[in-house]
């Protein structure tokens, strides 16, 4: 596939983004060129489903080279403070959002083994085999409304490297009986180094400050989020939100002046059987069990849910902060937070964040992932896209709209060729660029022009070796 002049849905988004970027900054406006190669770099991250400038350059056949393009990525300094949140204003204006659902969710990103200047690279647990790699982790904002899902927010995260050596440390020590009175001192907690349930309160309150006339109706986490702190906080940033988390099984709960594990409490009242609609799709079965009872850790009282769907053994445990909910509602509202899986499947294998963002130190990890973001905001104003969810039918994959996009930059290309005025060296130009582009390479499985030495026998050695077999 190949990328011609940038296609006009792009320019159109791109000149939206800057009108937003000057609302919001009128010195960090985008020049002429600067429009160019944001549109350009759009354009090659779906094409190519990489954020790579040499694959940008062969994909144009040498109209644009690899070292302007990083150069741009590289020295552009104004107005990356504000891209990712003037291209949510433009997307949030055009669908007329006024109202939806947060979800707050962290994932990882493989890296090689020695990843010097990788931003915030460290190890990391993978959930397929549960050893560890290394890698990056960074928390979303997803906004789920009833038209479109849009990330709104992203940052990166690392634990703090001493708190790390020192629980490496402490569980060795711990292992040899060492009492604590004589173990190293915890270190104090280091700013730079916020967790992920600070990192995620940020994002909330950044999305609040920068889009304050969006009204929040839930904000949904999973259990690494279900703390007293995050959610009391979560809550508090939209005037007393309804925050849905899960809790862990090993949870204590207090009813009646008595103290018991999550499963223990629920085993007593077991759930009752009903009909679920899930994501506003179809019907499910459910076994559902609810009580608002005093959690030990939150050390108050909450609304806690247990669920159990058709065909699964184990409950899972929901909690929620505003107890005037209906039950059925919380369990409802909470099958949202399954898009977010969505969104980290589409935006890793289509959005060019899966493979070769290898841009070095903080700026190249947060500008490459903000290019990839917007790649997904872009595809929400195609025009197919938009044609269908106004019509209010159901919206096209982000797989099936990338291969289009694909499509539709070759064809355009092949356009400019016919329109122009001598099609015929036109067309010899581009092949000669093509060529250059896709050099031929030597291979070293084939041996044609290598000397491989003799490789036969020796009169001398063949009668020594006759003598040692009749010897032998």
């Amino acid at each position: 596939m190949f990328i011609g002049k940038t296609l006009p849905f792009v320019r159109a988004f791109v000149d939206e983004v800057d009108r937003a970027l000057k609302h919001h900054d009128p010195d960090a406006g985008l020049t002429r060129i600067q429009k160019e190669w944001l549109g350009f770099c759009v354009v090659g991250i779906l094409v190519t489903n990489s954020v790579c400038w040499k694959r940008f350059e062969r994909a144009s056949l040498g109209a644009k080279s690899a070292r302007s393009v990083s150069w741009m990525f590289r020295h552009t300094t104004r107005f990356w403070q504000f891209l990712l949140h003037a291209s949510v204003s433009v997307v949030l204006a055009k669908y007329g959002i006024t109202e939806g659902v947060l979800v707050v969710d962290d994932s990882e990103k493989k890296r090689a083994k020695q990843t010097s200047r990788i931003y915030k690279a460290h190890k990391v647990k993978e959930k397929k085999t549960g050893g560890f790699i290394n890698g990056q982790s960074f928390v979303l904002l997803l906004l789920v409304t009833r038209t479109i899902s849009i990330p709104v927010g992203i940052e990166f995260y690392m634990p703090d490297p001493a708190l790390t050596a020192w629980n490496v440390e402490d569980k060795q020590v711990k292992k040899r009986g060492i009492p604590k009175q004589q173990r190293p001192a915890k270190p104090k907690k280091n700013p730079h180094y916020p967790t992920m349930s600070e990192i995620a309160v940020q994002l909330l309150e950044a999305f609040h400050t920068r889009f304050p006339e969006v009204t929040i109706q839930c904000v949904l986490a999973d259990n690494l989020y279900g703390t007293d702190t995050f959610m009391e906080k979560a809550s508090a940033i939209f005037g007393g939100v309804q925050v849905i988390c899960t809790l862990k099984k090993h949870q204590n709960l207090r009813f009646q002046g008595k103290t018991m594990k999550l499963p223990d409490f629920f085993t007593q009242y077991p759930g009752v059987k009903q009909t679920i609609r899930r994501r506003g799709g179809d019907e499910v079965t459910a076994w559902v069990r609810s009580a608002r009872v005093h959690v030990c850790a939150h050390g108050k009282k909450r609304f806690v849910v247990a669920l159990k769907y058709e065909g699964e053994d184990d409950y899972r445990y929901l909690v929620a902060s505003d107890m005037s909910w209906r039950h059925l509602d919380i369990v409802q509202a909470h099958t949202l937070r399954w898009l977010i899986e969505v969104f980290f499947q589409d935006w890793k294998a289509y959005e060019g964040w899966g493979q070769l963002t290898k841009q070095p130190d903080a700026d190249g990890s947060r500008r490459s992932v903000i290019l990839s973001l917007l790649c997904d905001h872009c595809l929400l104003l195609h025009p197919d896209q938009l044609a269908r969810i106004q019509d209010k039918r159901p919206a096209c994959t982000v797989g099936s709209l990338r291969d289009r996009v694909r499509l539709e930059s070759s064809l355009q290309m092949f356009q400019e060729i016919l329109e122009s005025d001598q099609p015929q060296q036109q067309l010899e130009l581009v092949a000669q660029r093509a060529k250059a582009c896709f050099p031929l390479n030597e291979s070293k499985k084939h041996l044609v022009g290598r000397e491989l030495g003799r490789l036969e026998s020796t009169p001398s050695l063949e009668y020594r070796a006759k003598s040692v077999q009749k010897t032998a």
